[in-house]
């Protein structure tokens, strides 16, 4: 398989030539022929498989051919970071095709804000934004977006995570009901289905497999009653076996609490959720990146888009609900081909949900009852047996 087979505009087809690109990625060759054809699409596909060209090549091609004089796509992704990416992947291929592009993102000052309107008023073809600073734009320049032609949203089960779905459906309200609708995820559980089902008309679906945890990550687990896993995460936070660590949990009230308990244990720690504006966001991440930081408790927003190396400690303090996000959240750790430690901890309820996680991975992981001595022991391992009573005993200083 070539690019060759998708017939690009002449033009593009010259560029990927010369930038070397050969064989199309699994994800590409499947959803560019879907798109090329005018159809709505929902993409599962993890970040690193391509799914960004995916996407941009094809409309950069439909926009090339048509030379609008309009805003013809819209690209909404849920941080400035992947906004930025995909305007720069944007403009290195529109290099052949002259289409023009602008990022849409928060976090600037009113200069930035009035560079970016600007940029739009003089033409543009593709608007790439997150959902916060695109709603702002549209309050102003919503004839621009009159006769769009391609809506495209990239992690959308990030942005959802992240609190956007009235946002987006707010955006979706002001465009042309006649229009292409892209939808990339890296997960596809229940609720972006939901959430696709009120968006695209009648959608092809694909799915690339996602891929396993990587060769370096050592994974463990301990059963604990619930009681016990505060004192179990102290345990490994104050081991000084690890230098950078995050801990996952599911709720952005459990982040907030665990975020509490670890500043009175006197920890160099951070909260990183939807709770958070852009900026915040965006001031947490890079201190963790530059080792300011050496604890950063997340909600699942966490497990992807984050790409930091030297994290030798991934906690799930909670089980993922669903299976492929424990995939993202591991992989966080053992980045560029080294190594780190991924553990999590297991209470009765949760049983079940891990069980999932195993048979998605096709590995069974070393689970352990023994704690730390004065913690006690934890549950035994049965994920058959539903929600058995609690016989949790801690046991007695001497």
């Amino acid at each position: 398989m070539s690019f060759n087979q998708f017939e690009f505009h002449p033009n593009l087809s010259e560029g990927l030539e010369m930038m070397g690109f050969k064989e199309p990625t699994p994800i590409q060759n499947e959803s560019i022929p879907v798109i090329m054809a005018g159809d709505d699409l929902i993409a599962c596909a993890q970040t690193g498989t391509g799914k960004t060209a995916a996407f941009v090549l094809p409309t950069l091609s439909e926009i090339a051919k048509k030379d609008p004089d309009h805003v013809s796509a819209l690209i909404i992704a849920p941080t400035r970071e992947l906004v930025l990416q995909i305007d720069q992947q944007i403009e290195g291929f529109s290099y052949f095709t002259n289409a023009r592009s602008i990022a849409i993102y928060g976090g600037g000052d009113g200069m930035a804000w009035s560079q970016q309107k600007k940029a739009i008023q003089k033409g543009v073809d593709i608007v790439v934004a997150t959902p916060g600073r695109l709603i702002a734009l549209m309050n102003t320049l919503s004839d621009f977006f009159k006769n769009l032609e391609y809506l495209i949203l990239d992690e959308a089960d990030r942005m959802l995570d992240m609190g956007f779905s009235d946002d987006i459906k707010r955006i979706v309200n002001q465009l042309p009901s006649k229009r292409q609708t892209i939808m990339f995820s890296a997960t596809m559980p229940t609720k972006i289905r939901q959430f696709a089902a009120q968006l695209l008309n009648e959608p092809k679906e694909i799915t690339i497999a996602i891929s396993k945890p990587a060769a370096g990550i050592s994974q463990k687990a301990f059963m604990t009653y619930e009681e016990q896993k505060l004192p179990l995460l102290e345990f490994f936070l104050k081991s000084g076996y690890f230098d950078y660590v995050i801990v996952f949990a599911s709720t952005k009230q459990k982040v907030s609490e665990l975020f509490k308990s670890a500043k009175r244990m006197d920890l160099p720690v951070a909260a990183f959720h939807s709770g958070l504006d852009q900026r915040e966001r965006e001031a947490l991440l890079h201190a963790f990146k530059a080792k300011k930081i050496k604890i950063l408790i997340g909600t699942d927003i966490l497990s992807r888009g984050i790409d930091v190396e030297g994290i030798n400690l991934v906690v799930n303090y909670d089980v993922p609900p669903d299976p492929e996000d424990y995939v993202h959240r591991i992989g966080r750790t053992a980045r560029a081909d080294t190594t780190g430690e991924a553990i999590t901890f297991i209470n009765e309820k949760d049983q079940q949900k891990f069980s999932r996680i195993e048979q998605l991975i096709e590995r069974n992981i070393m689970k352990t009852t023994s704690l730390p001595a004065r913690l006690g022991e934890g549950p035994k391992y049965n994920p058959r047996k539903s929600k058995p009573k609690r016989t949790f005993h801690k046991k007695k200083r001497k």
